[in-house]
């Protein structure tokens, strides 16, 4: 069985312009009302805390042009969760263990290829939700099975979306414009990462197990379920074949590293998968056509950084991977340690550590000059040059920012409309 292609995570939101047809002019749009709308690239700010999604300028500056609500069903949703006894305790254990005390509002979040929804995972909601970005009215709803909605994905089409439901170790994948289930598929523990390949055919799931017991040293490290990459055909839904990082670890005498991919981004001929696992502050390439673990980059630890393993958040030493367009440099959020920085793909020597709060996650900017990197510490993006490795703008936004996607809205687009 021949090795399924697969992309690099920040050409997926990327992907959504292949879909969308050239801007018209205004005289076209009035003598043609089936004519496309104009759209503009931004990228997709979720605060989890705060329940909000920023909207930012997806180069340059990197201003914000505007903010929505991902709970504007709030009210209808808590009571729910307050009239059953087994939801409130989840809606609980989510906001004690992965919420560091919070809820989480929102996880993931893809805008669709007309520009004119956003469909957002909210784990402490248990659900998906399409947002009309005009109105900041749910157009859709769908309740995941178990108790928590996790990482998404959208087909390089733009027209499906995968989304892990971590407590039911299933993925779900839905028509982006109604919601409605096109097919689901197991996994391991506790799904986390989805990839579409390029070509759309196949979908890459991460599984990282438990995350949140103190049973955190190396040699407990079996405790934490069964992790594993699921790849499953994208049509089907069938698997077509799982890798046990575990084995490959261990054959490149690195048994003592977790086994729980992480973040993951793919070189651009996709011959290489870069991917993090928690406690490790660093990352690994393994290679699809010989099928082992070819390379390891430790990346410097902060000296302020508490060794005790079980103060790591949700076992992440370091949490975001992206990659450059041409596959020269490899972002890297080093969560925990504080820093973000850009290391050589061919060298693996890294740049200048830039000083970050907790960053998060990290993508790449509209016109791929750029890794974007979120702040979950200070409540700010931060935009890193890849050629030089140093920054360039900070910019505030909400409570938390975790994921940040690449996407679009309408052009004019500054908001919902008031009710």
């Amino acid at each position: 069985m021949p090795v399924p292609r697969s992309r690099h995570l920040c050409s997926m939101a990327a992907a959504l312009a292949l879909t969308v047809t050239a801007p018209v002019t205004a005289t076209a749009a009035t003598t043609s009302p089936d004519a496309p709308t104009a759209l503009r690239e931004v990228m997709f700010v979720g605060n989890n805390w705060d329940g909000t999604a920023d909207v930012i300028r997806s180069t340059g500056d990197f201003a914000r042009i505007g903010r929505i609500s991902v709970i504007p069903d709030r009210k209808e949703r808590m009571a729910e969760i307050n009239a059953d006894p087994i939801r409130w305790i989840y809606f609980q254990a989510i906001r004690n263990s992965v919420g560091e005390g919070h809820d989480q509002f929102v996880d993931d979040m893809y805008s669709t290829p007309d520009g004119k929804a956003v469909v957002v995972s909210r784990p402490s909601f248990a659900d998906v939700v399409s947002i009309d970005l005009a109105t900041g009215r749910l157009n859709w709803r769908f309740p995941v099975s178990g108790h928590r909605a996790d990482h998404m994905a959208v087909s390089p089409d733009g027209t499906r979306v995968a989304v892990s439901a971590s407590t039911s170790n299933t993925v779900h994948v839905l028509d982006i414009d109604t919601g409605r289930q096109l097919g689901s598929f197991g996994t391991g523990a506790k799904p986390h990462e989805n990839i579409f390949t390029k070509d759309g055919k196949y979908i890459w799931n991460m599984s990282i197990g438990e995350v949140n017991t103190a049973l955190d040293a190396p040699w407990l490290d079996w405790t934490k379920g069964d992790r594993r990459i699921t790849v499953v055909d994208a049509t089907t839904f069938r698997q077509v074949k799982v890798i046990d990082m575990r084995e490959r670890l261990d054959a490149a005498g690195l048994g003592d590293h977790s086994d729980a991919v992480r973040p993951a981004v793919f070189s651009p001929d996709e011959s290489k998968l870069y991917f993090q696992v928690s406690f490790f502050n660093g990352f690994f390439e393994y290679d699809l056509a010989t099928d082992r673990i070819t390379r390891t980059k430790t990346l410097p630890k902060n000296p302020a950084t508490s060794e005790d393993r079980t103060t790591w958040v949700n076992d992440s030493r370091h949490h975001g991977l992206s990659m450059s367009p041409d596959g020269a440099k490899i972002c890297v959020a080093g969560t925990m340690d504080d820093y973000a920085t850009v290391v050589d793909r061919t060298t693996l020597e890294e740049g200048p550590l830039v000083t970050a709060a907790k960053p998060y996650w990290a993508t790449v900017s509209g016109d791929g000059t750029q890794c974007v990197v979120s702040e979950s510490g200070a409540d700010q993006v931060t935009a890193i040059d890849f050629a030089t490795g140093e920054k360039t703008v900070s910019v505030p936004v909400g409570d938390h920012p975790q994921r940040v996607r690449l996407g679009h809205v309408t052009a004019g687009w500054t908001g919902p409309s008031a009710d």
